[in-house]
């Protein structure tokens, strides 16, 4: 099934993207040229994956791990509703989910 996320930009543009069920957020958001840099690639080392959940869908997610929690700790800007989107894996539940992009996202790879 095709999975529908929302992702809003740090200046307001809002871009809708379409995935597969079983893709991380990083990288429908990569593909969609949000600026998610994602240095470690997936590997919870970094914090360059920082979005912000729509409280609305918040609750709905999986919980972050204990790991995940402490690279939100070094992410800046963090909000109660923040997770690293190398963390989440798409499902057909969660169709339609909505995040922001933190205004201080830069995808150094893409300057």
């Amino acid at each position: 099934m095709t999975v529908s996320v929302r992702f809003t930009a740090a200046n307001g543009d809002v871009v809708t993207a379409d995935a597969a069920s079983g893709s991380s957020l990083l990288e429908v958001g990569q593909a969609a040229g949000m600026p998610l840099e994602g240095t470690c690639e997936g590997q919870m080392a970094c914090s360059t994956c920082h979005v912000i959940v729509d409280t609305e869908w918040f609750d709905r997610l999986p919980e972050a791990s204990e790991e995940e929690e402490d690279m939100l700790d070094l992410a800046y800007g963090v909000q109660r509703t923040s997770r690293l989107s190398c963390q989440i894996d798409l499902t057909d539940e969660m169709d339609g989910l909505s995040v922001a992009i933190p205004s201080d996202s830069n995808d150094a790879s893409r300057m």
